[in-house]
């Protein structure tokens, strides 16, 4: 049933620009694979990523001052660049002050310096070393975040060498626990009065370019809204005993069971005008068996048929419903003993306007066992929709058309969450609008081999060069 279509705005749709005053992305490249500003991107992305950010390592601080003292020796004042300490992590923020002849707000920059946990032993490659081969660049943070996070501050370093004086202020604030707690987001979108002040933010940690599996360029997305990040724990409790000795009742066969049902419910379909229109886009530009699905979808969302083909693909089954998976566990106390309890971590990303509440209560449904303790493990957060602003949407025309003429370019809701939902909470418009195109199939960020295409990371060192000079350049 349609129950997000009044709460997402219309999709906006954007024709293409005028191709012949354009470059291509390969003149692109060409220009920028070895130049100071190439060269000072990628010094930066090895250096970050080959610091492990993982939470409750306190690590973070480490990153934040490299940056900091990176900014600094490129000419900004120390005074305008602040490491902010929280906790164990840290923020970092990062004033480029204008010139103020627009008489505009300034502009908030986002991103993170944290990135998800990752075993050595299970990958193939170390994850938190930048290695390659003739296609990737891989590492834990190659893609979320620390490429935004390289790309911005190599291009605040580029732009103040250039001598760019804005019309307005440019404000980097990246935080320091994005993947896990987001205490630091919370501190930069609420307890920071000259953030507040910002016209809008832009967010590098989503939105970006979508190509096929043979590189054929499919759509540029702009995330404007996003979904309800919520976590509960199951736990199974249980008198326990000697292993010899089994009991009819076993918490972790109990969990076990709650467990396959919860992977085997599907929650309701769900849309709004501007998912529908971004299945009838990308369909139409990825063409054959799926895209033909996902024009269904966007002509009659209660198809089931063209619902089920979406829901088998991990790119796009977020954009169809809620999801709930789980994701941890945790049982027993000993080998040879019974186990006394059992939890296991169910994380949900929850379509707008679906209160966190409604989705519990289903859950509990599914489940069908009332001696199963749900947990909330923190209060969800929702966020409004932000409406696309033209001058954001004209700007990043210009840095994505230069490297792909004719590309057309969507809202869209993001499947996953970002330091975003909680400026567009404190109310602060925010539109992620990465540098990155790429396969969406080949996006591993949180996973195994996280990997970025080299002609990716190389292809956007100009995209925040020209959108910044868009929006606060003479």
């Amino acid at each position: 049933m349609k129950t997000a279509s009044t709460i997402i705005s219309v999709i906006l749709v954007f024709l293409t620009v005028s191709a012949g005053v354009l470059l291509s992305s390969a003149t692109v490249a060409a220009q920028d694979i070895n130049s100071e500003h190439a060269q000072k991107t990628l010094e930066i992305y090895s250096r970050i990523i080959g610091v492990e950010t993982s939470k409750n390592l306190g690590n973070v601080p480490e990153v934040a001052n490299y940056l900091a003292d990176e900014l600094v020796a490129a000419g900004f004042p120390k005074e305008d660049v602040e490491v902010l300490p929280i906790g164990e992590t840290a923020a970092l923020i990062a004033r480029y002050r204008g010139d103020d002849s627009s008489g505009k707000a300034p502009i908030l920059l986002l991103g993170h310096m944290d990135v998800v946990e990752a075993r050595p032993e299970d990958w193939e490659r170390p994850p938190f070393e930048l290695t390659k081969d003739d296609t990737y660049f891989y590492a834990r943070g190659s893609i979320d975040n620390k490429f935004g996070v390289a790309q911005l501050t190599s291009t605040f370093i580029r732009l103040k060498k250039e001598g760019f004086v804005p019309n307005r202020d440019l404000i980097i604030a990246f935080s320091g626990d994005e993947e896990s707690r987001m205490v630091s987001t919370r501190v930069l979108a609420y307890e920071r009065e000259d953030l507040a002040e910002a016209e809008f933010a832009l967010n590098s940690d989503a939105g970006g370019g979508d190509l096929s599996a043979n590189g054929k360029t499919l759509v540029y997305l702009i995330q404007a809204a996003e979904k309800t990040y919520v976590t509960w724990e199951l736990t199974v409790h249980n008198p326990g005993g000697h292993s010899s000795r089994p009991r009819t009742d076993n918490a972790i066969y109990d969990l076990a069971e709650a467990i396959s049902k919860i992977q085997r419910h599907q929650f309701p379909v769900r849309w709004s005008d501007m998912t529908r229109d971004f299945f009838e886009e990308t369909g139409q530009q990825l063409g054959g068996e799926l895209g033909d699905a996902m024009i269904r979808f966007a002509k009659n969302p209660e198809d089931k048929t063209a619902s089920d083909r979406l829901a088998i693909e991990s790119s796009y089954v977020g954009t169809t419903r809620t999801t709930c998976v789980v994701t941890m566990l945790r049982a027993g106390h000993a080998e040879n003993a019974l186990p006394q309890s059992a939890t296991a971590t169910v994380n949900c990303r929850i379509f707008p306007g679906v209160p966190a509440a409604e989705v519990q209560k289903s859950l509990k449904q599914v489940v069908g066992n009332d001696a199963i303790e749900f947990t909330e493990i923190y209060a969800p957060t929702e966020s409004p929709v932000s409406e696309l602003r033209e001058d954001v949407r004209a700007a990043v025309s210009e840095a994505v058309h230069a490297r792909y003429p004719g590309v057309k370019m969507l809202a869209y809701m993001e499947s996953g969450g970002t330091d975003g939902m909680h400026f567009r909470r404190a109310g602060i418009p925010t539109f992620a609008v990465s540098s990155i195109f790429m396969n969406p199939d080949e996006v591993y960020a949180h996973g195994l081999n996280e990997r970025v295409p080299i002609k990716a990371f190389y292809d956007a060192l100009d995209h925040w060069s020209i959108i910044l000079k868009e929006l606060a350049g003479d």
